[in-house]
């Protein structure tokens, strides 16, 4: 495996303006100020744009924010069988079922992580970026429609320190013999994670940094 350096001087000779691309993550402090209702729009907006347009979503997002009752998590999560039928029939959205019924889990995840954290946002804010992949596990596990790169495209829009197991990125880590394929297992997903925290040792950067600079390594 090649030390960060090498890797980050094949995609600085790839892209000589790199250093643009390479943007920090929010501090968590900042994170943990984020209102709930903030962290469920943006699960639904991840799992909404999942194998469908992403412009389309975007150009109908105001209508999500109408129908979802501004992604109040406390509202969403007591949804009942008539709600859940109107939002089906509801042209303002993306007229998905399961992805519908899906938001109603995740803000019934993060009630629960308020009533353990005070906080969904610090409960995410204060997980360690050493242990990224059990925030993703955690996500899975007890959400909804959340595993893949949908919790991963979720966490990064928020500004949580993340990687992104993009094609890119995980050609990079194929080549650099960390992974021999796409990664799903959780043997896989703790040899990604000890890459990523050896590359952060020797660089100081963070994981978004990193994930950054290996998708731009082969893309």
């Amino acid at each position: 495996m090649r030390s960060y350096e090498e890797i980050h001087a094949i995609a600085a000779e790839r892209h000589p303006d790199i250093a643009a691309h390479l943007t920090p993550p929010a501090p968590p402090e900042e994170l943990a100020k984020i209102p709930d209702d903030r962290w469920l729009a943006a699960m639904t907006r991840a799992i909404f744009q999942a194998g469908f347009n992403w412009k389309v979503v975007a150009n109908m997002w105001p209508g999500f924010e109408e129908a979802f009752w501004g992604f109040d998590p406390g509202r969403v999560a007591l949804m009942n069988d008539d709600d859940i039928e109107a939002l089906i029939k509801d042209r303002r959205i993306v007229r998905h079922a399961a992805k519908i019924m899906s938001t109603q889990a995740n803000a019934a995840l993060l009630t629960d992580l308020a009533r353990e954290y005070g906080s969904a946002a610090k409960a995410i804010a204060d997980w360690p970026a050493s242990d990224f992949t059990g925030l993703l596990e955690m996500l899975k596990k007890r959400g909804s429609r959340l595993g893949g790169t949908s919790g991963q495209y979720f966490l990064r829009s928020m500004g949580k320190e993340s990687f992104i197991l993009s094609r890119d990125v995980t050609a990079r880590l194929i080549a650099e013999g960390v992974v021999d394929k796409a990664p799903t297992s959780k043997t896989a997903m703790a040899e990604v994670q000890a890459a990523f925290n050896t590359w952060a040792a020797q660089s100081g950067r963070s994981l978004t940094e990193i994930s950054r600079t290996l998708a731009l390594s082969t893309g």
